[in-house]
């Protein structure tokens, strides 16, 4: 019991407390496995090693709401775990940061989030790898319809909202609510209405699964939970392998000793007339900082196109109120009302 409460600290998003959950309970329910989308060949020894390690942590839209295509990856985290150091370093990505989809054909900058449904995600690992100049060993995606079963399997959780949130025809009032999986998908997806935008809706992803966290915990919960994993097998891929996947919390739980979980901020621009977040590069080169260390790794400069288009724009960080970022053409794409 105290290893899954160590674990659970660690679970600020739900694919986090999905992966988690799926590697300390695998070894009660081999069927259970069988359900998941693993990898046959590693992507990476390091797990074998008992290395340090970072896992992309991907919450997409396919499976809410009767989605059926991949979709854009609707949470993205970066989670990087030192067993030696007991140390686990955590970045929330905002979806709409301006990247390079690295991989792609030709040479573009999108929203991050595109880069999972332009190219899975081995694209979306390359990208935020290229992105933060950090490592990507391992990445864990997990479809946001599973939300609605996980929250509906401990029987609902009650959150206190600071604010009214209105969503896919559902309106949740400002004050404490219980709510069940289908409101609380409504919960944590709404943004547009949030004066902290993408930031605020991680805030609530954060407290509703910090909410299912603490109620898995309950004996009731836990006897019942390779029931779970079998049922949210097939919403869950991960290019670990069946044997890493068994050996993970065995070997990293102590990482969940000491947890820094922050949050990557930009400046709001519009670009093709959507709405963008620019990372400025000190908080990108401060952020790889933190990664890198936690991997036991030197800092480096963070140079890439990101950066590049950064000391192109510098007028746009010296005025607080300008709006335009100046791609140089590499971003092409215009998005419709629906999706920015």
């Amino acid at each position: 019991m105290k290893i899954f409460k160590r674990i659970t600290i660690v679970i600020i998003a739900l694919i986090a407390i999905l992966a988690i959950i799926l590697g300390v309970y695998i070894h009660q329910s081999k069927q259970a496995l069988k359900s998941v989308d693993t990898s046959k060949n590693s992507v990476s020894q390091k797990v074998d090693q008992d290395k340090p390690i970072s896992v992309l942590l991907l919450g997409a839209d396919t499976g809410a709401d009767g989605r059926i295509d991949r979709g854009n990856s609707d949470t993205m985290m970066l989670a990087t775990l030192n067993p030696q150091t007991h140390k686990t370093v955590i970045y929330s990505i905002p979806r709409d940061a301006v990247a390079e989809m690295v991989g792609d054909k030709t040479k573009n900058v999108q929203k991050i989030n595109a880069a999972y449904n332009i190219g899975k995600s081995k694209m979306a690992k390359n990208t935020v790898s290229d992105l933060l100049n950090v490592p990507v060993d391992y990445s864990v995606a997990v479809n946001m319809g599973a939300l609605k079963k996980t929250v509906d399997f401990v029987g609902g959780v009650t959150v206190k909202s600071d604010l009214k949130v209105s969503f896919d025809g559902i309106t949740i009032p400002k004050g404490t609510h219980h709510l069940d999986g289908k409101k609380a998908l409504t919960y944590v997806r709404m943004r547009y209405e949030d004066p902290r935008g993408d930031y605020g809706r991680q805030i609530r992803q954060q407290q509703v699964l910090k909410a299912v966290a603490k109620k898995m915990a309950q004996p009731k919960y836990l006897v019942k939970l390779p029931q779970l994993i079998k049922e949210l097998g097939p919403d869950i891929s991960t290019d670990l392998t069946d044997k890493q996947l068994e050996e993970l919390p065995v070997k990293y739980h102590s990482s969940g000793k000491k947890i820094k979980s922050y949050q990557l901020q930009g400046k709001s621009a519009w670009i093709n007339g959507s709405s963008y977040q620019i990372l400025p590069t000190n908080v990108l080169q401060n952020s790889s900082n933190k990664l890198r260390k936690n991997l036991g790794l030197n800092d480096q400069e963070v140079s890439n196109t990101e950066t590049k288009l950064n000391e192109l724009n510098k007028s746009f960080f010296e005025d607080q109120d300008d709006t335009d970022y100046n791609t140089h053409g590499l971003d092409k794409t215009y998005y419709t009302n629906n999706t920015y």
